[in-house]
């Protein structure tokens, strides 16, 4: 609703929610949209449990009552107090109507309508952002006839959950004609520092395949995640649509770490990539995880100096590159990723060395970084040929 309401700022939001949306996965975005005001009217329902799932205890779940997941009734100790959303909400400053209504009987149905009307047309005059709570019944789960499910509201749910207006403002708002954005895509490429796109889309070449997916695994720290979004952006340099998916987590420090990349013609359905056309591995751990997903006919390339044992499989193309040991003689071992990077130019040249070093261009602050990454490349692509000459020698 908030995306909706900053591209379409004409739209009529209306955010229908129960117990578990809005008050327990979704509470950290109904509060920040509460407190940014956002012009959008929310109808909260609130009967007190998982209306719609099984019937298991919610926020708003009152003190004893039980539910599928409180079978001995809700306890303060364990399961903490019932929130009171509506009070919560009337606190920050942006909101501008917030009440709570019932529908336990005809006189307070007409008091939610009421309460309905004021927040719609508070949403159709751009006055901010309103809520209603609206107590309701839970036969089904509650477990109760519709009749004894009123009077159980009455004699619990009412007592606790005050009925009426906790803030009404909207006389006093100012409403907000926003005006739809406009994006200049000259302001942006140059508040993103980009070349123009003349000079950074071109007329895209052939790919090996239609599209290629990727899968770069390593240890952390050896430029895994730089290795896929330079991939990536030589991708979108020559006018692909691309995407690049970190894996992050505890395994960013030390451990294996890997990424996804995708360079398509066509736009991209998903970044996640299950079964790579292209698998760059720089150490024994990656190559062992990911070389089963690899379909057959893929591309294996991994780093010899760290692989060892390599049991490639017969039925897809394996090149081992010594990638540790060359970014050791470069001079930084760190440009190991570069290495691989300019073994798969080589093999499939989908993508020239200049494109690459514009890429570096970006990716480096410093000339000599530019210089090292640079000879890296291009040993990566030499020892391709040279372990070519040497097959070519044997045979």
């Amino acid at each position: 609703s908030t995306a909706i309401s900053r591209v379409d700022p004409q739209a009529i939001l209306i955010d229908y929610q129960g117990d578990g949306d809005l008050a327990a996965i979704g509470t950290n975005n109904l509060i920040h949209a509460a407190s940014r005001g956002e012009n959008m009217a929310i109808f909260f329902v609130n009967n007190a449990l998982y209306g719609m799932t099984g019937g298991q205890m919610a926020p708003t779940t009152l003190l004893g009552q039980v539910t599928t997941t409180t079978p001995h009734g809700r306890k303060a100790e364990q399961e903490g107090f019932p929130m009171k959303v509506s009070e919560m909400i009337a606190t920050l400053e942006a909101p501008a109507f917030v009440a709570r209504v019932s529908l336990h009987n005809p006189q307070h149905i007409m008091k939610a309508r009421t309460a309905i009307r004021r927040a719609l047309k508070a949403q159709i005059e751009k006055r901010g952002f309103t809520l209603v709570e609206i107590l309701a019944a839970c036969p089904v789960n509650w477990k109760v006839a519709p009749t004894d499910a009123i009077t159980w509201m009455e004699e619990y749910m009412l007592p606790y959950y005050d009925l009426g207006v906790f803030k009404d403002d909207l006389d006093q708002r100012v409403p907000k004609r926003t005006v739809t954005p406009i994006m200049d895509p000259g302001k942006v490429k140059q508040l993103l520092e980009l070349e123009s796109e003349e000079e950074v889309r071109q007329e895209p070449q052939v790919l090996t395949l239609p599209e290629t997916r990727f899968k770069i695994a390593g240890f952390g720290g050896q430029g895994v995640l730089s290795l896929g979004s330079a991939l990536a952006q030589l991708g979108a340099q020559q006018g692909y649509h691309v995407s690049w998916l970190p894996s992050y987590g505890p395994e960013m420090r030390g451990g294996t770490a890997n990424c996804s990349v995708v360079i398509h013609q066509e736009q991209i359905g998903s970044p996640v990539v299950d079964h790579p056309d292209v698998l760059i591995a720089m150490n024994q751990p990656s190559l062992e995880c990911f070389l089963p997903d690899v379909p057959p006919g893929g591309l294996v390339i991994y780093n010899r100096s760290m692989i060892a044992d390599v049991m490639i499989r017969e039925d897809v193309r394996s090149v081992g590159v010594p990638a540790t040991d060359i970014a050791k003689e470069v001079g930084n071992v760190r440009t190991a990723n570069s290495v691989l990077l300019g073994a798969y130019l080589e093999l499939t040249h989908t993508f020239t060395v200049d494109q690459a070093l514009r890429v570096f261009t970006r990716f480096f602050p410093k000339q000599s970084l530019i210089n090292i990454n640079r000879e890296a490349l291009l040993r990566g692509m030499a020892s391709v040929e040279e372990s070519r000459s040497l097959k070519a020698g044997s045979h």
